[in-house]
Parts: C-alpha cells; sequence; structure tokens
C-alpha cells in the first residue's frame, strides 16, 4: 500500500467556484477577496486583516507594518520553517534564535538570554497546530516592551483558552499553502487589532496607495495582493473546514490509539489549553535517535514520512551569525533532539483508516525485526 505525505484536500467544489470570476471577467482582486477577507476575519475574531500572496510575504508585510528596520533583533524559535527567520533577514534585522520546548514550541524561559538593546519583537511560530503559552509569553513582551508578531502559518482555525491564535499578539500572518487546513493554493493573511498596523498595511500592499485606480502614491508600498481566483477557492475551502478540523482530529486520534502500547515511540499531544487543536501533521517521537532509521524503513514500504525542520541554528543560509555566541550549539540541546528523533506521519485529509493502520504496523515492524539495534 503507498501512502503519501500529502494529497491537497480540493475537489469539484474548488474548481467549480473559479467559474464565477471568468464569468465576471474578475480575475483580479476583487469582490471575492473582499468577501474571503471579511469570512477569515469572523472565523479568527480580529478587527482587521489583509490578503497576501503567501504566508512568507504575510510575515514580511506584518514586521513592516509594525516597523522592524534594519539593525533590528527579532527573537525566532530555532525549530521552526525556515521562512519565520529569512522573513526578518529580509527587513534587514537579525533573527535571534532560541530553543524549544519538548512540545517543538518556543521555550520563553530561553527567550531572556538573548535579550539585548537591539531586541525589537519576538516571534512565536504555533508549529503544527500547538501554541506556546501565550498568556507568558505576553507577561514576557509586555515586560521587555517587545511587539509580539504571531507565525500563525499553520494554525488556522486553532485556540489557546479562548482566543484564536493570529489576535495575541500586534499582527499575526497565516499561510494557505496546498497543504495547510485552508488553502488557496499559494495565500495568506495578516491579522491585527491595531488600528494604524492595519492602514500601514493597506498603503504597503497596494503600491503605497489606499485605491487601485489612483496614481497618487502616499507612501513606498508593493503588490502584496492575490487574486479573486485564489479567493474563490478559499471561501470553497471554508465550507468544507468543519470536515477538515473533524478528520484531522480523527486521524491525530487514530495514530494515537494504535500507537499507544508501542512503548519506543509516542505521538505529540496538545496542552489542554488548545482548543480546539487541528494538528497540522501528527507528529511521532522515537526515543533513541533513530528517526532516520525508521524513516527509510518506512519509505522502503512505500510510506512517506518528512522528516523535522532543520535547527535555525545549523542552517548554513545563517552561517554569518555563528561568530555570536547566542548561536552556539549548547543552547539548543531540545531542537537537536527534536530533530534527531520526531517524524512527520502522513495526516493529510483525506487519509484513509486503512492507510493509518498500515503505517502504524509498518513502524511496528520496524521494532519487532529488531532493526535497530539502539
Amino acid at each position: 500500500m503507498k501512502v503519501p505525505q500529502f494529497i491537497p484536500f480540493v475537489g469539484m467544489e474548488e474548481y467549480e467556484s473559479i467559474k464565477r470570476c471568468f464569468e465576471t471577467n474578475w480575475i483580479t482582486e476583487g469582490p471575492l477577496s473582499k468577501e474571503f477577507n471579511e469570512k477569515i476575519l469572523e472565523i479568527i475574531g480580529a478587527k482587521y486583516g489583509v490578503l497576501a500572496p503567501n504566508g512568507t510575504l504575510a510575515l514580511i508585510l506584518a514586521m513592516k507594518a509594525l516597523g522592524i528596520n534594519p539593525g533590528d533583533e527579532v527573537i525566532v524559535p530555532n525549530l521552526t520553517f525556515f521562512a519565520s527567520a529569512s522573513a526578518v533577514e529580509f527587513l534587514g534585522a537579525q533573527p535571534v534564535f532560541v530553543d524549544v520546548c519538548k512540545d517543538s514550541q518556543l521555550n520563553i524561559e530561553a527567550c531572556r538570554r538573548v535579550l539585548s538593546p537591539k531586541t525589537k519583537a519576538i516571534m512565536p511560530v504555533h508549529l503544527f497546530g500547538l501554541v506556546p503559552d501565550m498568556g507568558r509569553l505576553q507577561e514576557f513582551a509586555q515586560k521587555n516592551k517587545l511587539l509580539i508578531i504571531e507565525d500563525a502559518a499553520q494554525a488556522f482555525g486553532v485556540k489557546w483558552g479562548k482566543k484564536f491564535c493570529g489576535t495575541f499578539g500586534n499582527a499575526a500572518a497565516f499561510s494557505f499553502f496546498a497543504d495547510k487546513s485552508l488553502t488557496t493554493a499559494e495565500g495568506g493573511f495578516v491579522a491585527t487589532n491595531d488600528k494604524k498596523v492595519y492602514e500601514k498595511l493597506l498603503f504597503l500592499r497596494n503600491q503605497g496607495r489606499r485605491d487601485r485606480g489612483s496614481f497618487i502614491h502616499q507612501e513606498i508600498g508593493y503588490n502584496f495582493r492575490i487574486t479573486d481566483i485564489q479567493s474563490a477557492i478559499g471561501l470553497s475551502q471554508l465550507k468544507k473546514f468543519k470536515q477538515v478540523v473533524f478528520n484531522k482530529k480523527a486521524i491525530h486520534a487514530k495514530y494515537t490509539q494504535l500507537l499507544e502500547n508501542c512503548d519506543r515511540v509516542e505521538i505529540l499531544q496538545p496542552p489542554i489549553e488548545v482548543d480546539p487543536f487541528i494538528p497540522f501533521r501528527v507528529i511521532l517521537k522515537t526515543k533513541l535517535n533513530e528517526s532516520s532509521e525508521l524513516m527509510e524503513h518506512l519509505r522502503k514500504n512505500d510510506v512517506e514520512p518528512r522528516e523535522f525542520f532543520y535547527p535555525l541554528h545549523k542552517q548554513p543560509a545563517f552561517s554569518y551569525l555563528q561568530t555570536d555566541e547566542r548561536y552556539d550549539d549548547c543552547h539548543f540541546t531540545i531542537s537537536n533532539h527534536i530533530y534527531d528523533n520526531y517524524i512527520c506521519l502522513p495526516s493529510f485529509v483525506s487519509i484513509s483508516e486503512e492507510q493509518v493502520k498500515y503505517v502504524v504496523q509498518t513502524i511496528k515492524s520496524y521494532y519487532k525485526e529488531g532493526q535497530s539495534s539502539k
């Protein structure tokens, strides 16, 4: 049985949805994008928001609107997708990495170590639909006069306590890439509750003007818009979102149930404060630095796993930072441990129960056959 890592949850509904764009001859950003924008805000409970071409540019827009400038420092968890840090670097600022906790979320205690007079913001990343302790993070940011920029790319619709991810900070960025719980193929969104930040976002994403038909540009801006074709897909996806949440939670529960008696592995679980939990991926924790061997075994049996993100402090692209003691390997023991031990299992929305069972059987066969000598 073949089990891919990911298959997009799209079908004829999305295909049919884009007809309206051609029927009205409105294929650029227009009325469907306005409707999509409004529905997103209704769901996450933010006051303001703008669409963006993708999650990376959403992060860049958010930070630019908040005044992140060259020379500023932004605290970023060491274990996240590369774009969290490259978006900071794009603006001429410096990403400063901190270790994570065993649930892969930002270690707030570790942030104190890297503070400097240049530190302007902190970026919690809600990795895999999990969330750091946002109450403590807000207290830390307030005490140290830091902006909070939420990277909520993988956490659309996820709550911490009574609030949705994307509403805790000064601004937040979402991604609607193909593998996200809500997709427009490519796309992103910036949310904020600050009207001044929102006003800045409107100029930044539309060539420095409020109205597209004007050729008078009050500020420096860019083209960070999307199309009504993408928004049509997004609106169709929103109609299926309850099904996405239901399926993803069921998939996570099934993996947890089937592997509960396998003492060499366990499924990463959310804290009770995360509800609803919408797992972006199902994360398998091995215990003896054997993720590489187990992934190879899965691949040989037609199961496509995915390794964890490579720690940012080891990324060749950021080698220029390594003269700074704050980036020494000794500060990132948990990040290194997670990279060596955690695996992303196939958990796409349409995965069948038979496929989940086959993945579990393949994992168990690895240990049963004694392929690990550790």
